[in-house]
Parts: C-alpha cells; structure tokens; sequence
C-alpha cells in the first residue's frame, strides 16, 4: 500500500508538483469534500490543511496519521489534547503572514491617525469636512506584544517612520529595529509609554483575556490598540467600554471573540473603530508560501527522520 497525503486545499499546478517531486510514490489526495475525509483519513499519515470537522473522521483506535500541516498560524481552536494522545505531530504557517498581517496593521494604524475611515464614510455622504485631522504616526512610540514574524516585520516598517518601538514577548531576548525589549510580566510598565499598542501574541491559556479593563486603563488615552491576534486576547466589553469612556482613542479591529461579529456589537457603531473580518493574513501568495517556505522544508524533514522541522506546536504551550 503507498504512502498517502490528503490535501484540504485547491491549489496550483506548480504547487502541487513540487509536493510531487518530493514523494513521487505517495497517493495524493485533494479535497474538500467531508464523505472523501471520511473514507481517506482511515489510512492518511499526512494531513495539509486541517478542518475542525475533520475531529469526527480520526480513527478510534489504529492510527495511521503521524503528522498534520495546518494552513493557519493558530491552532487554539484545535484538537491538540487527542493529537498528542495519538502521537500526531502538527505544524503551524508561522512565518507565512508577516507581510499582509504587518500592512494591515499600518493601514489600519495609518487611517486612525490621519482620519481616513472618517473621510470614506463622508465619501459615501458626499461631505467635504476636515475631521480636525492632527495627528501624525511619525516619531510616536510603538509598542508591538508579541515579537514572532509579524511583530519583527512590523517592528522593522515601524523604522520607517522613526518610530521608537517597544517589543513584548515571554523573554525580553533582544531583538533588531526594537529600541526596548520587555517581558510580558512588564507588560503593565510598557502600556503607559504607548502611542499605539499592537497584539501580536497567539491564544493560549497565558493570553486569554490578557487586555482587560486594568490593561486598557493604563493606555494613554490618546493611543490606539489594534488586535490582528485573536479576539479572545481582549476582553471585548472592557473595550467596548473604554473606547465608549474615550479612555483610548480608538481601535482597529480584526479579530473578535465571536466571530462573524454579531449585529448587536456595539463595536458596529463606534466611528473611532475599524472592523474588519478576519483577514489581515489573505494573500495572494499565501499558497505559495505555506507549501514552499513551510510545508515542503517539513515533508523533507519527515520523509528524513520522521519529525518536521518548522512550527511544531508544543502542546503543553498551545502554539
């Protein structure tokens, strides 16, 4: 019987033939179809691209499933108690994100500050005002909580603008274009210092609800917060009523604790906050890097000596 890799995701001709350089004799497998899960995960032991209803369709017993290439970066949503019961490795697209996510947050950075969400929903009213535009993004203080890919790449457009950039990360390790490193047990003594505070950090039991009430208290209140991580990190009605309270100046929003956003969010009405649905990692070179950067640098490594090299999760850890 061959090797087989089910593969969740369409991707392109040129994609899928350098997974077929690799392993040449292996069944591959694509779709997206729940009935073809079913029957092809009996026998899979590789998986490109996990789906939640996937759980349903793991063998009970016999497991011939020995690793999982997800094509996210966060894996809190997962199964990852059964995966390290039935010894199945799973890696993450770290790494794949740090452009688009690190755009987005300067876009949404840029319009806060120079008031361009309020100029496009004057376009659609046909309104010609100032919106007492002031401020400016150059030469303010940066603070980037989570220094993975996407807190590095931002930290380095953030010198673009001679930003001095403050890093949090569970080490205060050093780090390139960051003038100060802190730990996250400072994270109390860095919020203060902050023009604009960015969430970087992945969903584990450490970060849930790490910005509350206190956290959001002991921001500037001309600053503003941008959460492109997951939404569960914030305590949404903490900042719902700091931003009510003009405790902070405002936010740009991409992830939530409940997700599509529900129509009763007051979040929805608030003109100093930006919306946007989970998104700020879609890219048109998204495929391109997860299976070249990430996935076929493991399939070597597993096809090697049976363990993946990049963004093995640590189950204990959560990411």
């Amino acid at each position: 019987m061959s090797r087989k890799l089910l593969l969740s995701k369409n991707i392109n001709d040129d994609l899928l033939n350098n997974i077929k350089e690799i392993i040449p004799n292996w069944e591959i497998v694509i779709s997206k179809d729940k009935e073809e899960w079913k029957k092809e995960m009996v026998d899979a032991e590789i998986i490109a691209g996990w789906r939640n209803k996937m759980v349903n369709y793991l063998p009970q017993k016999e497991n011939n499933l020995r690793w999982i290439q997800s094509w996210s970066a966060g894996v809190d949503g997962y199964p990852v108690n059964i995966f390290a019961e039935k010894q199945i490795q799973l890696t993450t697209a770290s790494g794949v994100h740090g452009f688009p996510i690190s755009e987005t947050i300067f876009g949404m950075m840029l319009s806060l500050t120079r008031n361009l969400h309020r100029y496009l929903r004057n376009q659609t009213q046909k309104k010609w005002f100032h919106e007492n535009i002031h401020l400016e993004l150059h030469k303010k203080t940066i603070g980037i909580i989570g220094m993975g890919e996407i807190g590095k790449e931002t930290a380095k457009i953030a010198k673009a603008f001679q930003m001095h950039v403050i890093g949090v990360r569970n080490s205060n390790k050093k780090e390139s274009n960051v003038d100060e490193m802190f730990s996250q047990a400072s994270l109390h003594d860095v919020l203060p210092k902050c023009d604009y505070v960015v969430i970087t950090l992945p969903l584990t039991k450490e970060t849930y609800q790490l910005f509350g009430k206190q956290e959001l208290s002991l921001m500037k209140t001309t600053s503003f917060l941008i959460n492109i991580a997951r939404g569960e990190i914030v305590d949404e009605n903490a900042l719902i009523d700091a931003l009510r309270d003009k405790k902070i100046a405002g936010a740009g929003l991409d992830v939530f604790e409940q997700e599509p956003l529900p129509a009763k969010s007051s979040l929805w009405d608030m003109e100093e906050v930006i919306i946007a649905p989970h998104t700020a990692g879609a890219t048109e070179h998204y495929d391109e890097r997860l299976v070249n950067d990430v996935f076929i640098p493991n399939l070597k490594a597993y096809l090697k000596n049976g363990k993946p090299c990049k963004n093995v999760v640590n189950f204990d850890k959560g990411y």
